[in-house]
């Protein structure tokens, strides 16, 4: 593929990304809240947060298109913004788990989180080999740290998928809590990365 093929995949791989987890997010902040599960609600959040991150990959490979130069600026900014959403949802989680604690909720059921988390982990693993093909190809910082965004998806899947059997079998309440702190554990560590790699000195480009 030439570099313009190949920027065209990347926003058909973004687009797809955006509207995915529009649908994923609602599916899941649904039936979180409906069955008390603060494992998929959070789960939920972080898809939404996955847009506003899906939207900064989206507008860098457009400006990429249409002025047909690289834009290291923009990069770092899109970087950026995937940091600080998994910053956002790190905090909000977190919290939410003392609450959840400290009022000793149970979740109803969590048959929806392990059909969710099966159809995530599937998804995500093909988009992960997509992405990383195009960043590798493109030599795209934004695009791989995307890809990786994908894989901390793929991650919180597998935490959502195991707290949600564990639950279902044995039906112990702080097991649902612990599957949020995992997922909130790795929205912290992608956040961190995210920003390390807009520190780089080769992102670094005047401003338009």
């Amino acid at each position: 593929m030439k570099d313009k093929e190949l920027w065209k995949f990347a926003l058909v791989l973004s687009l797809f990304t955006i509207f995915y987890n529009i649908l994923e997010g609602l599916f899941s902040v649904y039936f979180g809240a409906k069955d008390e599960t603060l494992a998929l609600f959070g789960f939920g959040i972080d898809s939404f947060i996955e847009v506003l991150s899906g939207l900064g990959i989206f507008y860098m490979i457009i400006r990429t298109l249409r002025n047909k130069e690289r834009n290291f600026n923009f990069e770092k900014v899109a970087l950026k913004t995937t940091g600080t959403s998994f910053y956002i949802l790190s905090i909000g989680l977190t919290l939410s788990v003392f609450v959840n604690l400290v009022i000793g909720n149970k979740p109803e059921t969590t048959f929806w989180g392990i059909i969710i988390s099966i159809i995530s982990i599937i998804v995500m693993y093909i988009l992960i080999k997509l992405k990383l093909y195009v960043g590798k190809k493109l030599n795209s910082d934004a695009i791989i740290a995307d890809a990786y965004c994908t894989k901390t998806c793929l991650y919180l899947s597998f935490i959502l998928l195991l707290s949600s059997l564990l639950y279902e079998s044995l039906k112990i309440s702080y097991i649902d809590s612990i599957g949020a702190l995992g997922i909130s554990y790795f929205s912290f560590k992608e956040g961190k990365e995210s920003f390390e790699k807009a520190s780089k000195e080769y992102c670094e480009c005047e401003l338009d």
